[in-house]
């Protein structure tokens, strides 16, 4: 989707039709600054008749991306984030040297080994992108530059990397690339040997996997208009022709591939929000059909990795925070499953990886991620073990199967990413890597803990806790609160570098892990969704309760953060406890739920039925009238408010957020800031580049730390 083009004609005209006099008066924006007085959207009513009432929209047409009239406004709102934002601008830039200061610019990861080769990436001081290479047989042998995004992105606002899968002969990748932020992705086929592109060029493409013979792919595609992935090909490369190997044709199923760490087998994926269905071509026959190893079945979630004939199988049935079973390929049914993992209430088997002789298995407990080694020669088991409290554990890239090693990464909210290989038998690791951070980091200087705030039911939720050693706990530090609480994701507490800018003039960061999430298990993620979902919001009420009791801030230094389904957060929470904060920073937001939901022809909607609930039901309509954050404004005061969007935006549209902010304008009945930001050349990530990035984020944070009285 291409940003919309308009003549200078046109933008004047509808600028004026926008601002009319506005622009000439000054207001006060809490900084003691003036600004221009922001511009004011036109009311343009429409109407739906749902449910015996009436649902009414003065601001649908915002959703026109082609109306001159819509650039317009974006651009005039820009404006006037621009002219408040202006009194911070030094310490913008501050910000941004001393985040870019934080960054090992020149650097390099960790070379994982695939085949033949050892693969890495690397950034270069002064560079956007990085820079993707490998090394053949050694790390002493002669760089190849697989992909050099800095040369792909010249001429470009915008480049993101999707797919990136080798050959098993090494001569060939297969990757895909979005150059909108739409992620809308075009594949295409480089020649490793003679860096020489292939014919081939195939959009709205998804995961991409090779079979064993080195020249057949199979890849999955969306659906141009509702985005849903939906069919999957298999093609041979230096050929025009794609076979479709399966469609999918349920809306509320997504579809993706990938290949087992053996090479044995292609697996189709068919999922939705609570179901699973598995196919499998095995790699050596990828002409085959496919077969289904278990068909889907209401609320009935697996996953499924392959070794040795047998299908490993991680399962819900039976089993809320699931099991492991094994079954043979021949006939995986039910009746042949052989328990491996016995299903835990209290521990969420989250992952597997299957290795040669081991089973590692990512758990979660008590809120913390946890890693299990099971050795197949003897079934003997441990989980590996961690320094801190608070911390993030998880698995990094392992191409190799025949390996006793594990690579995994370790990080928390004071270390800084590390890179482990492990010995999975003599339970020796080595740190191959830790993250560099410049400028004067020392992980002594911080503190991090873990707390629980008390929700209205009783609950006890999880907060992550970081802040600067000798930060007095007096109730007059400011503080950063971010939440999602969506989806079953779980929000892991890891490092920034980033976030150091803020620690260290005083501020407070917390992780309020609510339901809706996933990091207490799959009930935490039950007890925050569909008709439950007003726990996901008074959690965060509570979370912020708490922390002011505690005496961590007080109300008027309290800065809250969330993004996408953490941005409908942050409009829930604003409508229901709006003296409860200081200010509110709200990254893509998904806000009109009732309009989106209702309208399924937009993109991924029909998908979300199972999250959010559909409102053509009369009582799933009642209930999300009742925190959808743009119905539910109303004529009071709220906080200080910094709304950002991307024009490009696929998962959640710029609409959103900026229908959110022109209602807001005309009821709010306070004086404190509000700013809509709008990324005119990306998408629901923001800027593809580092530094672009990195300019983003102290932008964000000049905001709150004016707002927590830190400005100077």
């Amino acid at each position: 989707m291409k940003k919309q083009s308009i003549t200078l004609t046109a933008f004047v005209l509808s600028a004026l039709i926008l601002t009319a006099s506005s622009a000439a008066t000054a207001q006060t924006n809490g900084g003691g600054a003036t600004a221009p007085k922001p511009p004011m959207a036109e009311k343009k009513t429409r109407t739906i008749k749902i449910h015996g009432e009436t649902l009414v929209d003065d601001f649908f047409w915002l959703r026109e991306k082609s109306n001159p009239q819509v650039i317009s406004y974006l651009e005039s709102e820009n404006a006037h984030t621009d002219a408040a934002m202006k009194a911070t601008a030094a310490l913008q830039e501050k910000l941004y040297k001393e985040m870019v200061g934080h960054i090992k610019e020149t650097d390099e990861n960790v070379p994982y080994r695939d085949g033949d080769y050892f693969y890495y990436s690397r950034t270069v001081q002064g560079l956007q992108y990085p820079i993707y290479a490998r090394k053949r047989g050694s790390l002493d042998a002669k760089e190849e530059i697989t992909l050099d995004l800095n040369e792909m992105a010249k001429g470009l606002k915008y480049l993101g990397l999707g797919a990136y899968a080798v050959s098993d002969d090494g001569n060939y990748l297969a990757y895909s690339t979005d150059t909108t932020g739409y992620r809308q992705y075009k594949l295409q086929i480089k020649d490793l040997r003679t860096g020489e592109l292939l014919p081939e060029s195939i959009d709205r493409v998804g995961s991409v996997m090779w079979a064993t013979d080195n020249k057949t792919i199979f890849y999955s595609t969306e659906d141009a208009t509702t985005k849903r992935s939906d069919k999957f090909f298999r093609h041979v490369i230096k050929t025009d022709k794609s076979d479709l190997v399966f469609e999918d044709k349920d809306e509320l199923f997504d579809v993706y591939g990938g290949r087992t760490r053996d090479k044995a087998m292609i697996l189709i994926v068919s999922g939705s929000k609570t179901s699973t269905e598995y196919q499998y071509i095995p790699t050596d026959k990828p002409e085959s059909a496919p077969k289904v190893i278990l068909p889907r079945a209401p609320d009935h979630e697996y996953g499924v990795d392959h070794r040795a004939g047998l299908f490993y199988i991680r399962t819900n049935q039976g089993a809320k925070n699931f099991r492991l079973v094994t079954a043979p390929v021949s006939d995986p049914g039910k009746a042949n499953w052989k328990e491996i993992i016995a299903h835990r209430p209290a521990v969420k088997l989250d992952d597997i990886e299957l290795f040669a002789d081991h089973l590692v298995v990512s758990e979660l407990e008590g809120g913390l991620q946890h890693l299990r080694i099971t050795s197949l020669k003897n079934n003997e088991t441990h989980r590996i073990t961690f320094p801190e409290p608070v911390y993030t554990a998880f698995v990094s890239t392992n191409r190799e199967f025949k390996t006793r090693t594990l690579r995994f990464g370790y990080q928390s909210m004071v270390t800084p990413n590390s890179v482990f290989d492990y010995d999975m038998d003599s339970k020796a690791r080595v740190l191959k890597k830790q993250t560099e951070v410049p400028g004067g980091f020392d992980k002594a200087n911080y503190q991090s803990e873990r707390v629980f705030a008390t929700a209205a039911d009783g609950t006890k939720i999880p907060l992550s806790v970081v802040y600067r050693r000798g930060t007095k706990m007096d109730g007059k530090a400011p503080l950063l609160l971010y939440g999602y609480g969506s989806y079953g994701a779980s929000m892991t507490p890891s490092f920034s570098s980033n976030r150091l800018s803020l620690l260290d003039r005083g501020a407070i960061y917390v992780i309020a892990h609510i339901r809706g999430g996933g990091e207490m298990g799959e009930e935490w993620r039950e007890a925050g969704r569909m008709m439950k979902k007003m726990n996901t919001f008074t959690d965060f009420i509570a979370s912020a309760e708490h922390l002011i009791k505690n005496k961590y801030t007080s109300a008027d230094r309290l800065v809250i953060l969330g993004g996408s389904a953490g941005g409908l957060l942050m409009g829930a929470v604003s409508n229901l406890r709006p003296d409860l904060f200081k200010a509110v920073v709200s990254q893509v937001p998904f806000v009109d739920v009732l309009n989106t939901m209702l309208d399924a022809s937009l993109p991924l909607t029909t998908s979300e039925y199972i999250e959010w609930g559909n409102p053509n039901d009369k009582a799933a309509y009642e209930y999300m009238k009742t925190y959808s954050p743009y119905d539910n404004i109303a004529k009071k005061d709220y906080p200080a408010m910094l709304v950002k969007v991307s024009l490009n935006d696929s998962q959640v549209p710029y609409w959103e957020g900026a229908k959110l902010v022109a209602r807001l304008r005309a009821m709010k009945t306070d004086q404190n800031p509000l700013l809509l930001k709008t990324n005119m050349g990306a998408g629901h990530g923001g800027s593809s580049g580092r530094y672009d990035y990195l300019k983003e984020v102290a932008f964000d944070y000049a905001f709150m730390l004016w707002q927590m009285g830190l400005a100077e």
